[in-house]
């Protein structure tokens, strides 16, 4: 059990007052153990985080058109999970080139930003979307060279609102295996490890430019891969100041070109964490929190 006055925010925005459903277990985990617990909006001009124990990031999902706010509130939040640097650093899809330096397996992936010329591949699939994104949010994906002036000119918009562009092959797979992602969680001396793992089906279902629902894909359990546990592992020991700093990981992978799994995209921000999909997971994770107050 807690300290009697423990105390731990979880936060959230606007549109999720009383958090994304997803995170009710790690919440009821955490009341369970005595732990007093305040849902929070990351923006809320009158939260006093210095009255926490602890800070977790959990559903802040409104943050992308006002990334450089967000950034500068997670740096000056005292006792943050995952801490500020990490945010600045994660919520920037070009961290993806840091990693790829460091050997990890992971998409080939083009940028282009403000003032920059993109020269696009004559043939093929891909996916464009900016560097700063959550929940698929300005993401589409072409056809070339049926669309490419579409692909074109969605380029130019992003890099004419200041933003930068990202482009990624469209890998099959996403619709066939789907994307495995592994969430990993402090083990019980304190290391990275993982917890639990699930299939997500495909969002993209079209090509062009189109909406998409948050949580709109299939989301089943699935038992990893040796192959993806240690692309996972490799990614792990990449990051920046060492992965003990951290408290939650998803490490997202699908199979390449050539069946090995390659890293899509490694959340360390605000990922959903598919708590109910695992049981115990909860429980594991609100255990990590409490060995950190």
């Amino acid at each position: 059990m807690a300290a009697p006055d423990a105390r731990v925010a979880l936060v959230t925005c606007a549109h999720f007052p009383d958090l994304w459903e997803d995170d009710h277990p790690l919440r009821d985990a955490l009341l369970a153990r005595g732990v007093a617990v305040e849902v929070l909006r990351w923006d809320d001009a009158d939260a006093d985080w210095s009255r926490f124990d602890l800070t977790v990031i959990r559903s802040p999902w409104d943050y992308v058109a006002r990334h450089e706010q967000f950034v500068a509130w997670a740096r000056s939040v005292p006792r943050l999970a995952n801490p500020g640097d990490i945010i600045a650093w994660n919520t920037d899809k070009r961290y993806l080139s840091d990693l790829a330096a460091a050997g990890v397996p992971v998409i080939p992936t083009d940028f282009v930003g403000p003032g920059e010329t993109w020269s696009p591949p004559a043939t093929g699939e891909w996916v464009v979307k900016p560097t700063v994104s959550a929940g698929s949010q300005d993401t589409a994906r072409y056809t070339f060279p049926e669309q490419l002036d579409q692909a074109r000119a969605h380029v130019a918009r992003l890099t004419a609102s200041g933003r930068t562009a990202m482009i990624q092959p469209y890998l099959a797979a996403v619709a066939t295996a789907g994307e495995t992602a592994l969430l990993c969680f402090p083990d019980a001396a304190g290391e990275l490890s993982f917890s639990h793992a699930i299939r997500k089906g495909p969002m993209l279902r079209q090509t062009g430019e189109h909406t998409i629902d948050v949580g709109s894909e299939e989301i089943t359990p699935r038992t990893p891969s040796e192959a993806e546990l240690e692309v996972a592992r490799q990614v792990l020991a990449a990051v920046p100041g060492g992965a003990k700093r951290l408290l939650y990981a998803r490490v997202d992978v699908i199979p390449g070109a050539d069946g090995k799994p390659q890293m899509i995209e490694l959340e360390l921000t605000e990922p959903a964490l598919f708590l109910r999909t695992a049981p115990g997971a909860a429980d594991r994770l609100a255990d990590a929190i409490l060995a950190r107050l």
